[in-house]
């Protein structure tokens, strides 16, 4: 540049002509620069593209959808998983006996069907697994093969024992470190303080919310008007 100035060089109008820095209209843009916007090979959001709300915000969006996701697959598993006890076979209660749970939990019980309408008490209340341990643990109780022995106690300490089970059972420390050393070589009677435990706490805090629930006064309504018609 500095040699043309020397020899009075002058260049041409259009060189001085004012930058256009605008978009290329599309029929005028070059074989190179289409094929460095093409979506195949386009790496950057074009600036009038609107971006993508996902790909930036994935922490708000994606993450938070994936965390849903996980949870109802959690609760969809925990729902779905297949139960050690079904519902207990055993014929309608009379309206005696139904009029018998409200004067003990004993005789709650003691009853398969009070256990059955108590247990689906429960589940309204999200502490069916309570029922569920103390029905396992009567079935340990009753197990005489070492093997068998064994296997129901290994499946009921990670169905109901154990801190990472969704089902696990309130228990405190003290009944949970006997449980843990008892596990080595388990007995029918390796659960007795944990049943025991959550017995206690099914007569006082969940026995009384039973007896003024829907589920056993409409068995006392519909008790009620049966022996009317009869």
């Amino acid at each position: 540049m500095c040699f043309r100035k020397r020899n009075g060089y002058r260049p041409p109008d259009h060189f001085n002509a004012k930058i256009y820095t605008g978009p290329v209209p599309a029929d005028r843009e070059s074989p190179m620069t289409r094929s460095e916007t093409s979506p195949s090979r386009a790496q950057h959001p074009s600036p009038t593209q609107k971006p993508n709300t996902c790909c930036f915000c994935w922490c708000c969006c994606c993450s938070c959808s994936w965390s849903e996701d996980d949870k109802r697959g959690r609760r969809k598993a925990q729902e779905t998983k297949l139960e050690p006890f079904p519902w207990e076979t055993c014929p309608k209660p009379t309206m005696e006996e139904i009029k018998q749970w409200a004067q003990s939990f004993d005789k709650l019980m003691k009853n398969p069907g009070g256990r059955n309408k108590f247990r689906e008490f429960l589940r309204t209340e999200y502490s069916e697994e309570n029922m569920l341990f103390w029905l396992a643990c009567e079935d340990l109780k009753n197990e005489i093969n070492k093997s068998a022995i064994e296997e129901k106690a290994r499946l009921i300490y990670e169905d109901y024992i154990s801190i990472l089970s969704p089902k696990e059972v309130s228990l405190d420390s003290r009944v949970r470190e006997v449980i843990n050393r008892r596990m080595q070589d388990p007995t029918p009677h390796i659960f007795e303080d944990a049943q025991l435990q959550i017995y206690t706490l099914m007569h006082r805090d969940s026995y009384p919310r039973f007896l003024n629930s829907s589920v056993y006064r409409s068995l006392v309504q519909g008790g009620s008007r049966s022996s009317s018609e009869s």
